[in-house]
């Protein structure tokens, strides 16, 4: 099968990050920061070169301040729980994924507040102002995605950043489409909280997610448990990153991601990003040839976008439209990606649309083999 849903997960994992998860699982097998014992030792020093390697990646400040999670979806919950309280305004995008509109929308039961900003495709003064303009008094935290995971557009993170630094709001990126395929430097784009789901972008195993704090705000715990740390106190540690790391760690999965980033460092975010759009690109002219797809946003650029297109044929439901796909061989994800606002946004709430999300694994020949099949079905699926 021909893989197109590398914005749920990349398929193919460089030989050197499997290198890096099997060898885990051998030589550090032993609890991180749970014993005194070498092997103990060896394992949390490990992992702290880990943090130490994504930070500095990142541009943040703090490799203690580089917490692991099981998901960028839990890291997100960090962040928007761990701040905001009753009394309080939040303001999001309107391409926003569920791992964001869920928290609030639960949080809005407890008193918090949020709305959200219509983005303008292709004009980022427009859609910083569009935030700038829902800014009250109260307003505590701005949450956005980096690039949307089901139009690929990509939002103004430098000047939201800076926005929100000369007002003194919180700023936090959902960085999961964009982690290892557009260059991020937390201190320079003025990003207090990011929050990464390695597996994508970072080609790291399922199970592993990132949230890196470039500030000296403490967040409010989601989770308490057992550290290692200061065991004979019912208190959750205050110091970091044993406050928001309860439990034990995904050892291999962090090491794991840790090579993910050797990896991306190697290849560029440059040439990964280019490479991409080149595929994706060609994707939007082929199918902008063929009576019956439908586009929904304009030519994709790598300064408006990533590597994700989403597009309908000739009426057909998105999820049939899909499924005769994986019939023929290709792997695509229809639906409302888990982002019904950003569906709203491009009105396709009703039916979805099918989304193709390529990587540097995939080749043009294999996006013209998909051409094709779209073309058949379009001819097949036109109404009598």
């Amino acid at each position: 099968m021909i893989y197109f849903d590398n914005s749920a997960t990349t398929l193919i994992k460089p030989e050197s990050v499997c290198r890096a998860f099997s060898g885990a699982l051998c030589d550090y097998s032993a609890n991180p920061g749970r014993s005194g014992h070498r092997l103990s030792v060896k394992t949390a020093e490990a992992v702290y070169s880990a943090r130490e390697k994504i930070c500095g990646f990142f541009g943040a400040g703090d490799p203690a301040k580089t917490v692991f999670t099981a998901n960028c979806t839990q890291a997100l919950n960090m962040v928007i729980k761990g701040i905001l309280t009753p009394g309080d305004h939040c303001i999001v995008s309107s391409m926003e994924h569920n791992a964001v509109m869920r928290p609030l929308h639960a949080m809005s039961k407890r008193g918090v507040e949020y709305d959200a900003a219509p983005v303008m495709p292709g004009d980022a003064s427009a859609t910083a102002a569009a935030f700038e303009s829902l800014i009250k008094p109260n307003t505590r935290l701005i949450v956005c995605t980096h690039a949307s995971n089901v139009w690929g557009v990509r939002m103004p993170i430098e000047r939201l950043g800076k926005m929100c630094r000369s007002r003194g709001i919180l700023f936090a990126v959902d960085a999961a489409q964009s982690a290892g395929v557009l260059p991020i430097n937390m201190r320079d784009m003025d990003i207090d909280f990011l929050c990464v789901a390695p597996h994508k972008g970072l080609y790291s195993p399922a199970g592993t997610g990132i949230l890196l704090s470039n500030c000296d705000v403490g967040l409010a715990t989601i989770i308490e448990g057992g550290t290692g740390t200061f065991s004979s106190s019912l208190e959750q540690p205050a110091d970091m990153p044993e406050r928001l790391e309860s439990g034990t760690i995904n050892t291999p999965g962090i090491l794991a991601c840790a090579a993910g980033v050797d990896f991306v460092k190697e290849m560029t975010t440059a040439r990964i990003h280019s490479y991409e759009m080149s595929l994706i690109q060609r994707l939007y002219v082929e199918l902008g040839n063929i009576d019956g797809v439908e586009l929904y946003t304009d030519y994709p650029t790598e300064e408006s976008s990533v590597a994700v297109l989403s597009f309908n044929i000739n009426g057909l439901p998105s999820e049939t439209a899909a499924e005769k796909l994986s019939d023929a061989g290709f792997a695509v994800r229809a639906g409302l990606h888990c982002a019904p606002a950003a569906h709203r946004h491009m009105g396709t709430e009703d039916n979805g649309a099918v989304r193709v999300s390529v990587s540097i694994y995939n080749s043009m020949s294999e996006i013209m083999q998909l051409v094709r099949k779209i073309e058949e079905l379009s001819i097949k699926s036109k109404p009598a």
